[in-house]
């Protein structure tokens, strides 16, 4: 009965290791950056600033220099076609969780470097990093 628990206890432990994400790598191809990080990619690295967020979210704030594609836009699909594959990308949207599965999907069509910004612009506003256009 001892064997049978130990072993219990293994195979339960080794499912936890197994399947946790390392927070900075969602995957080999996305990388979750902090608003520093992104800060040194928008200075060092000719990049596409996708906000993922509505359009309406995106009119109220935004950061500067980002282009709104609506993730939950029937569109969605079409509007990432658009951009250049080649070319790194910045996705950001109010929390983080609609740039992950947007992340996602751009790996899918072939985004050779995704970055995800790590809070999205709720953390972005509270850095030291502020690039944030607000509409009145």
């Amino acid at each position: 009965m001892k064997k049978i628990f130990t072993i219990c206890c293994l195979l339960l432990a080794m499912s936890f290791s197994t399947s946790c994400l390392d927070s900075k790598e969602v995957s080999a191809d996305v990388k979750l950056v902090t608003a520093e990080e992104m800060k040194s990619i928008l200075e060092m690295e000719d990049v596409q600033l996708v906000d993922v967020r509505t359009p309406e979210e995106h009119d109220q704030e935004h950061i500067v220099n980002s282009q709104n594609i609506d993730f939950t836009s029937p569109t969605f699909d079409d509007d990432i076609s658009k951009l250049d594959k080649a070319k790194p990308v910045i996705l950001y949207c109010k929390g983080g969780n609609r740039s992950a599965k947007c992340a996602r999907k751009l790996k899918e069509a072939g985004f050779k470097k995704i970055y995800d910004l790590e809070g999205g612009i709720s953390k972005w506003k509270h850095s030291d990093k502020l690039n944030i256009e607000v509409k009145s």
